[in-house]
C-alpha cells in the first residue's frame, strides 16, 4: 500500500488531523490490526476494496467501490483487501492524528 499525505503537519502545519490518499495494488490484503485511539475515515475513489471487521465472532466483509464511505472506530481490529486481480483501488483516508499507528494482531480476535 502506497500512502500519499494531502493534509498533515508537514504539508499545511495541521496539529490533529491527517489525510491522504492511499493506493492498493491488485490482489492484495494487509494484516489484521487495529489503528489505537486513531479513528479513521475512508472514502474509496476507485476500485473495488473490501473492509473485514469482526461481529459476534464472525467476519464481516464490507464491499466497497467508488463512492462509499466506511468509518472505522478506535481499536477495533480489521484488514483491508483489494481482491481486484488487475486494478489497484484508490482510497481518500482522514484521520485524527498525525501518527500512522498500526499494531498488528495476530487474527481479527486480537
Amino acid at each position: 500500500m502506497r500512502r500519499l499525505a494531502a493534509i498533515s503537519g508537514a504539508t499545511a502545519g495541521s496539529t490533529r488531523l491527517w489525510m491522504g490518499q492511499t493506493h492498493v495494488a491488485p490482489a492484495t490484503r494487509s494484516s489484521d490490526h487495529h489503528h489505537g485511539a486513531s479513528e479513521t475515515a475512508i472514502y474509496v475513489v476507485s476500485g473495488t476494496p473490501a473492509f473485514v471487521f469482526l461481529e459476534d465472532a464472525e467476519e464481516v466483509r464490507i464491499e466497497a467501490g467508488p463512492g462509499d464511505y466506511i468509518y472505522v472506530p478506535p481499536y477495533v481490529p480489521h484488514r483491508e483487501e483489494n481482491p481486484d486481480p488487475s486494478q489497484e483501488a484508490v482510497v481518500v483516508i482522514a484521520r485524527n492524528t498525525q501518527e500512522a499507528i498500526v499494531v498488528n494482531l495476530p487474527g481479527l480476535a486480537g
